[in-house]
């Protein structure tokens, strides 16, 4: 309890203009930082679960999921940049004790992220008679991976909603509850999955039979099982946002109406989020149209790497939702140095968190990949790519969390443009020659390089402090 009180008291001195100390400022720090880097740890650890299930079934079902995956990222982002668009708001007027304000946008965030994901599923379930084909996947693997980019489509509203109450609750500064329920997901996910994944089985224990059962369904039981997961952490989310938040429960006599300030403001603040993701994903999208003319065990060793790299930078993301928590909340309550040391102080930890990992994963890469595949040629190709990658990890670091301190101040617009020139100029052209001679390779090759080249123009946005006046 006293912890609690502590965190509670601590955020309340942005918003009451009280002094922090260095010392205070790392505990915030740490204290919201904690949660969500223990939730996305947690959620990669599940993840390897996950991918190990799919896995075993064989490297086809492994690279009919590896090839829809960067375009699941892109829709994902997208959605996720709706909620964004509301949350920072939010933060914002936290910070500026308008609590009723926030609570507004909240009414208009639910509405207008509703309708925007229906959209976005009619258009994934239109696309996805036809992506594997667009990507260049072979025969075999097309039917499975287009049944479950379908399932995952049909989920985005679920899981648009599930973004957006994580968000808020985030931005208010409630870590706990978001990190506690998306580590539960992740739990649920892995339940589903082995349900819906394999077929029944039976087993004796103490000369009693007992069954399993089980749908045999292969990988689109993959696909139902993460989306009933959502669906199920994103019922318990809009509870603990909407009846149990202190800032942002919805309150008796407030009523709603349509305020188009709070959805055009929204838009000019996910838009160019929206954009780094389509930005980003897009280019993942044509490296895997590299990739996949490689063969399925490239494609399989690729995806497999990502899903082991993904150890690494996610504590990176935990740190930068307390980054734009702690940001936005300074900038709303106009102390800009306050803010510019929150900033320094969060990039500062996401570097060496990162580099922590990076040395972790470029000695465990063999056990990280042995964890989620057994054939032999796979797993050598993906540890060799793995070690490259573990390069990149500390100016990765730097790119994410810097990334979560401008959208805390809501500048959005040239993080984004910094990521297209990134992604386009650098990783993909790059890629493309590379892979010709050294294939898979020489492609993660151009992965480290670019990460390197995009966590510097990060740091150099950061240390200008031109963010400042995009409140």
């Amino acid at each position: 309890m006293k912890k609690r009180k502590e965190k509670v008291d601590l955020l309340s001195y942005i918003r009451n203009g009280q002094e922090l100390t260095l010392k205070q400022k790392l505990r915030l720090v740490a204290t919201l930082s904690t949660p969500a880097v223990l939730a996305q740890i947690t959620s990669i650890m599940m993840q390897y679960i996950d991918a190990s299930m799919v896995g075993r079934m064989g490297a086809g079902a492994s690279a009919s999921i590896g090839l829809v995956s960067t375009t699941v990222w892109l829709f994902g982002g997208i959605c996720s940049s709706g909620a964004a668009g509301f949350s920072i708001q939010a933060a914002q007027y936290i910070g500026a004790k308008k609590y009723e304000k926030a609570r507004e946008v909240l009414r208009q965030a639910v509405t207008a992220l509703l309708i925007f994901t229906f959209v976005l599923a009619a258009i994934g379930g239109l696309v996805s008679f036809f992506l594997p084909e667009w990507l260049g996947g072979a025969e075999e693997i097309r039917r499975e991976a287009s049944v479950y980019f379908l399932v995952y489509a049909c989920s985005l509203p679920v899981m648009g909603m599930n973004r957006l109450a994580g968000s808020m609750l985030q931005c208010s500064g409630n870590m706990k509850i978001p990190s506690m329920l998306n580590s539960m997901m992740c739990i649920l996910d892995v339940v589903f999955n082995a349900c819906f994944i394999f077929q029944g089985s039976s087993f004796s224990v103490f000369g009693l039979m007992i069954t399993i059962p089980g749908a045999g369904l292969g990988v689109l039981g993959a696909a139902l099982g993460t989306a009933l997961a959502q669906f199920v952490t994103a019922c318990l989310m809009l509870y603990f946002l909407c009846c149990r938040s202190p800032l942002l429960r919805l309150q008796r006599g407030e009523k709603y109406h349509v305020q188009l300030e709070y959805i055009k403001r929204a838009v000019r603040i996910s838009l160019p989020i929206a954009f780094e993701h389509c930005v980003v994903c897009g280019a993942m999208i044509a490296a895997t149209k590299i990739v996949a003319p490689l063969g399925i065990v490239s494609i399989a060793a690729n995806s497999f790497a990502i899903t082991a790299e993904s150890f690494c930078y996610m504590p990176g993301y935990g740190i930068a939702d307390a980054a734009t928590t702690l940001v936005g909340q300074s900038i709303g309550a106009v102390r800009d140095r306050l803010a510019v040391s929150f900033g320094r102080i969060t990039v500062g930890a996401g570097m060496c968190m990162m580099a922590g990992t990076g040395v972790l994963m470029f000695f465990a890469a063999p056990l990280m990949i042995g964890i989620l595949t057994p054939d032999p040629e796979v797993q050598a190709l993906g540890i060799k790519v793995l070690r490259i990658e573990a390069f990149a990890e500390p100016l990765y670091g730097a790119s994410i969390v810097a990334t979560g301190v401008l959208r805390g101040a809501g500048d959005t617009l040239v993080p984004s443009i910094m990521n297209f020139v990134s992604m386009w100029a650098v990783r993909l052209p790059l890629s493309l020659i590379l892979s010709k001679t050294y294939g898979l390779t020489g492609v993660w090759i151009a992965m480290c390089t670019e990460l390197c080249f995009r966590g510097i123009l990060f740091l150099v946005r950061l240390g200008r402090k031109k963010w400042l006046h995009k409140k």
